[in-house]
């Protein structure tokens, strides 16, 4: 079953109703084999129908937010994407000078996670998360006088 299909079976069953819109939102971030920022959604969906408004996918994004089938980051300068939680645990270095990202290992995830169960007991939600910082080409860049 192509996980769009999963993620509109789970919100049925959750008691949410499926409207056309919600339903192309869903296929748009589950076929997606990236972050998509909310406007990039909008964007996609103005492309098969004009019946739908930017209030709406925010509102959507949400939804599913909070339902758990996506996950939001935010990739540094205000730029907050959403992807579908089948791409897996993932980080991001995101560079604060050149707004540059890096996809970090997994491994380091789990040790985070391993470290931070072990120490404090707590139980981190690590599926999607961003680190800024300075990347080595910025690092090692003359400053600007």
């Amino acid at each position: 079953m192509p996980h769009c299909h999963i993620l509109l079976a789970d919100l049925r069953q959750r008691g949410f109703r499926i409207t056309p819109q919600r339903e192309m939102i869903i296929e748009i971030i589950a076929h997606s084999d990236t972050h998509l920022t909310a406007e990039e959604i909008y964007k996609q969906v103005c492309q098969r129908t004009h019946a739908l408004n930017l209030a709406t996918i925010y509102r959507t994004l949400e939804l599913l937010v909070e339902t758990g089938a996506i996950s939001r980051v935010d990739l540094g300068q205000g730029q907050v994407s959403y992807a579908a939680r089948h791409h897996g645990p993932h980080m991001h270095l995101v560079c604060r000078c050149c707004g540059g990202v890096i996809s970090a290992s997994q491994e380091l995830l789990e040790t985070l996670d391993a470290q931070l169960q072990a120490h404090y007991g707590f139980t981190a939600d690590l599926q999607h998360i961003s680190i800024p910082g300075i990347c080595p080409a910025c690092h090692s860049a003359p400053p600007d006088h």
